[in-house]
């Protein structure tokens, strides 16, 4: 063993003594609660079947060949932004290859030096190492508290963004939007919003919590992903045609990355088109509803939550590895959320709901979830 894999030996052993270590799994247990499928597409034949009629009508080639500044680009994928802007009621978009890729690209560009960027404390790991990677000066405040978001607008000068999630991934629970973007009007900061877990579940055929509200003309960016509800991959950033301008000449993740082929694109306006033919999002808030119904009697120990996420916090590792496994033992697939996930000392269970997921399935689940807790 070399000396730097000794050192990496001794990280791994450390963190494995503090019962953190991941590993790879590749359960496959008969009742889903765990991935972000919310409405199925992932497992659909229908789209699968579309999007292989599809791809026969076009030339595809096995990959894009080069980034889409060289020969990576298409009128397709050009049209396909467009339509996914439309539907979003953005005036443009431009894709990435995924959400992380998308979030990198959009904060380490946009935000110069001297600016500032104020962030949620519970945002995604990809937003942090976006705001990482940017040169703007950089501040979080309290989790969903408008009152502490403010303050922050308050003592800062200069050009400011707000970063924030629409439905945190780790917690279901939704951001106040409405009062969010009223205080960066205020303060003339510029909001820019993760929907990845909103997608498909809120708004008119699932076009996200940013339309439910209104606040598409107050938000300076929101970013799409595909690889959730619409069970694809990749992700847009939408925004204004100067944005999009703007991320094609400086976003570095865009730049230099090889372009997702042409089969990808027409997977991700397949999908598009089934979720705005469906009436899915309606199926699966029945889910949520269910399930919000059922949990009643544990609820002291829950986020409250209108998303597909729903969580059971434990506070530490052990009871809630233990949790998992009889869950898994039993046939659902729920995975512990571990430190540094989620801070120490808020451990969790992580349930996610879908559309497959049978009445009988979820009330067997919170059966299991109420003998456990």
């Amino acid at each position: 063993m070399s000396k730097q894999e000794n050192i990496l030996q001794q990280q791994l052993t450390e963190r494995e003594e503090k019962g953190l270590l991941r590993k790879l799994t590749n359960l496959n247990l008969p009742f889903d609660f765990c991935s972000n499928d919310y409405l199925g597409f992932a497992r659909s034949e229908e789209l699968q079947k579309n999007i292989e009629q599809e791809v026969k009508k076009h030339k595809t080639k096995n990959g894009a060949g080069g980034s889409r500044l060289l020969s990576g680009n298409t009128a397709y994928t050009e049209e396909t932004e467009q339509f996914i802007a439309d539907f979003h009621q953005a005036e443009s978009g431009l894709i990435f290859n995924s959400g992380y890729d998308a979030n990198i690209g959009l904060l380490s560009s946009v935000p110069q030096r001297g600016d500032t960027i104020i962030s949620d404390e519970l945002i995604h790991a990809s937003l942090i190492d976006g705001i990482r990677l940017s040169h703007a000066n950089r501040l979080k405040f309290k989790h969903n508290n408008t009152d502490d978001l403010e303050n922050k607008l308050k003592t800062t000068l200069g050009n400011r963004f707000v970063v924030v999630e629409s439905v945190y991934s780790m917690n279901g629970d939704t951001a106040p939007l409405v009062e969010i973007a009223k205080i960066c009007k205020q303060y003339n900061a510029n909001l820019i919003v993760d929907e990845a877990h909103s997608t498909g579940i809120f708004g008119r055929q699932g076009r996200g919590l940013v339309q439910q509200l209104n606040l598409e003309k107050e938000v300076f960016a929101s970013v799409v992903t595909f690889g959730k509800a619409l069970g694809i991959h990749g992700a847009i950033v939408l925004g204004s045609s100067i944005l999009r301008d703007y991320l094609i000449n400086f976003s570095r993740s865009f730049i230099y990355t090889t372009a997702a082929p042409l089969h990808n694109i027409i997977a991700v306006k397949k999908a598009y088109l089934m979720l705005a033919q469906s009436d899915k999002h309606l199926l699966i808030n029945k889910k949520i509803e269910l399930y919000n119904q059922l949990i009643q009697p544990i609820k002291q120990c829950i986020t409250p939550s209108d998303s597909a996420i729903q969580t059971i916090v434990f506070n530490n590792n052990k009871s809630t590895k233990a949790a998992a496994q009889h869950l898994q033992q039993n046939g659902f697939d729920v995975k512990a959320i571990l430190s540094p996930t989620v801070p120490e000392g808020a451990e969790r269970l992580r349930i996610c709901l879908h559309t497959y997921n049978s009445d009988e399935e979820i009330k067997e689940l919170v059966n299991h979830l109420k003998n456990i807790h």
